[in-house]
Order: C-alpha cells, then structure tokens, then sequence
C-alpha cells in the first residue's frame, strides 16, 4: 500500500448503480473501483465509451455519490468545500458564457473563488499568455474555435491555482502544434508538484505524459501501473547503437547470434509523426529551402 499521506485521489471497493423511476437497479456503472493517485503525477484514466470514466470523475467532484465505497480526494471527502477550492476541472464539453471575452470569463470564475481583484487579474493575464490566447483576450467566447475554446477551458481549471487538475479531453478539437503545447503545460504542471488525472482517447497523448494509468471495462479495472512497465515487450530486448555501415549492422547481429539469440530487426529508429509535423510547422520561416526538381538539368539544351 502506497502512504497514504502521499495520495491526492484514493478509492476503495467503488460502486456505483444506476436505477430507475422505479428503484430498480438499472446499470452497474463501477463496479469494486480500487485506485491510487499519488500526489505530483499524472495518472491516465482509460477506457472505452460507457466504461464509467465520466461515473468516476463525477464522484471525484462531489457530483455524484457513490452507491458504495470509498473515496478521499486531497485527504477528504469529494463533498468538502475545502477540498473542491483545491480542484481545478476541465470537462469534456467547455460551457462558459459566449458574450464574455477571455479576460471577463477567467475574473468571473476567480470572483466564484473570492480571489482578490488584483490577485485575479493577475492569474487571469498570466494563464492567458500560458494557453496561447494572449491575441485574443479580448475577443468574445462566441467566435473562439474548438481548439481556442478548449485552451481558456484549461486557463479557467487553472484560475484558483489547483494542487489536483481533472482533465477531460483537454486536446479535443485541437491541432498537433496546440495538442504538443497543452502536453507541455501538463508536464509542467507536474514539475509544480500538481497532480493531474488526464482522460483521453488519444493514447499516444495519454503514453507521453502519464507516470501511471488504469484501464476500465465496463466499470471494472482491467489494469493498472506504471506507463513503462504495462508498456514493456519482457520477450524481447532493444539494442540502440549510433549510426553504422551496413557491415557493422551485419556484425552485430553475427556476434548477437552466436549466443544463441535470434535477432528479429535491424532498422533506424523513427521519430513520432507528431514530432514530424510540430518540427515542420515550428521551423524557422526565414529558412527557405530550395524546391527539390526531378528534372535532371543536364537534360536541358
């Protein structure tokens, strides 16, 4: 058992049934849910539609109550008010007010917290520069698009400077240059020592940032652990060498086999295609590179 002292979300045997008018047991939406979440990681809540990860956090939040079980979020039950000033929440759907501007919606969710004027102009012009919308601060919410709406989304789980962050698909609706920066403000925010449960279908996002995760089914916890252990192939082992002739490569996999062990690949390691195209668009625009022609030159008359 992990100490206790340490954890920020901890949950014992959860259940949760849904009923109907009736009283009647309509659906088991967790089932014996037992998860730890120490404090300063980022743990990745996984599953697929209908496996009770919307029941989970629900019940995180206070909003829903747990048939049975146990729950303590920062050390207290998810009902506290002071443990709900300590969380920061991004849901999967942002309603925030459409007439508002960027600036007017994060002093109106800090005035909720009765964050002193100049302490919320602050944080709000910070956290604007933060999420990418210092060009936009004053324009209205109505014509923000997707990718903007979900980046003054994650500025307002952040107004009250949180120590445990919910996130719901906090890159929906983004570009792969706004999905890396959002994965860069998660990873800070765990360098600040908050902790941050991450939910998303996107699990390459999910992989690169998550210390830990768990995998639902149907309300019940399938797996869970470190990213790097659940990850590991324990049949095979990796061997990364610097760039070689050919007749190296050859070499090593002759002096490899004379040990008795098969060698199944030799091939250059690939970058992501994230990393690809984040590395494309960032790159330098005064860089101009020559346009490449397949027309041999010598050719001409």
């Amino acid at each position: 058992m992990k100490n206790s002292d340490k954890l920020a979300i901890r949950t014992q045997n959860l259940q949760k049934k849904y009923r109907d008018f009736w009283g009647r047991d309509k659906v088991q939406a967790l089932q014996n849910l037992s998860i730890e979440v120490r404090s300063g990681e980022i743990f990745g809540l996984l599953g697929p539609n209908g496996s009770g990860k919307t029941t989970t956090i629900k019940i995180l939040l206070g909003l829903v109550f747990p048939t049975s079980g146990q729950v303590h979020v920062l050390g207290q039950s998810p009902r506290s008010v002071q443990a709900k000033a300590r969380i920061g929440y991004l849901p999967e759907e942002s309603y925030l007010y459409r007439f508002l501007n960027a600036e007017e919606t994060l002093d109106f969710y800090g005035r909720l917290f009765r964050i002193p004027r100049r302490e919320r102009r602050r944080r709000a012009a910070e956290l604007i520069d933060m999420v990418g919308l210092a060009h936009a601060r004053k324009q209205p919410l109505r014509e923000f698009s997707k990718g903007m709406s979900r980046r003054i989304g994650l500025a307002q789980a952040l107004i009250n400077d949180p120590e445990l962050i919910l996130l719901d698909e906090p890159t929906s609706g983004m570009d792969p240059v706004g999905t890396r920066e959002v994965k860069d403000l998660i990873l800070r925010l765990r360098d600040q020592n908050k902790t941050v449960l991450l939910c998303s279908h996107l699990l390459a996002d999910v992989e690169e940032v998550c210390n830990e995760i768990a995998i639902l089914k149907t309300g019940i916890l399938e797996v869970s652990g470190p990213v790097d252990e659940l990850l590991a192939v324990r049949d095979e082992i990796e061997i990364r060498l610097r760039r070689t002739e050919n007749q190296t490569n050859e070499s090593v996999r002759q002096a490899i086999e004379s040990t008795g062990h098969e060698v199944l690949e030799i091939k250059h390691p690939r970058v992501s295609l994230e990393e690809l195209f984040v590395s494309i668009v960032e790159k330098n625009t005064s860089e101009k590179s020559e346009p490449i022609s397949s027309e041999n030159p010598e050719s001409k008359s």
